[in-house]
């Protein structure tokens, strides 16, 4: 889906300007152990699959539905892995966010794992020790999601 729509509106009175935005990542794995990863349309990098909640839309909720609007992939959420606000970024467009990212572990229970939407050139499954090359923000986040650990939040203060 890209940006959406009500993002659009506010850039629309807004400009470029810094937006604070909520965002969640999916973490998905299968009964294998593997982790579910896309290759983005805009960068032709392999990621984490992830996206912008709906105004009221639940975290848990919006990591279902990314899942499944971008892999074809059902999932049931299992447990937030971490929070954390990233720096902020400036699009090719001008456009500057910052985000507050809810990563958050899922298991998959169906669909089949395929381009579903025009976000993602490829889909696949992948061994957590034979990962395609990601960028840091990923292997962070799936090193995080195979810890028993409490979830992770930066201990700054």
């Amino acid at each position: 889906m890209g940006t959406p729509d009500f993002i659009r509106a506010i850039r629309a009175t807004a400009g470029h300007q810094l937006l604070f935005l909520p965002g969640v990542t999916a973490l998905v794995f299968d009964d294998q152990g593997r982790v579910l990863l896309g290759r983005r349309a805009d960068t032709g990098q392999w990621s984490v699959i992830g996206g912008i909640p709906e105004p009221g839309e639940q975290p848990a909720s919006c990591a279902v539905r990314e899942v499944y609007e971008e892999t074809g992939v059902h999932c049931v959420p299992e447990r937030i892995v971490l929070v954390q606000t990233l720096d902020p970024h400036t699009y090719p467009n001008g456009d500057q966010c910052q985000f507050m990212d809810i990563t958050i572990r899922c298991r998959a229970v169906g669909g089949e794992a395929r381009v579903n939407d025009e976000e993602s050139l490829e889909v696949g499954w992948f061994s957590v020790d034979a990962l395609p090359e990601l960028h840091e923000f990923g292997v962070f986040r799936i090193k995080q999601a195979l810890l028993d650990e409490p979830t992770w939040f930066d201990p700054t203060l």
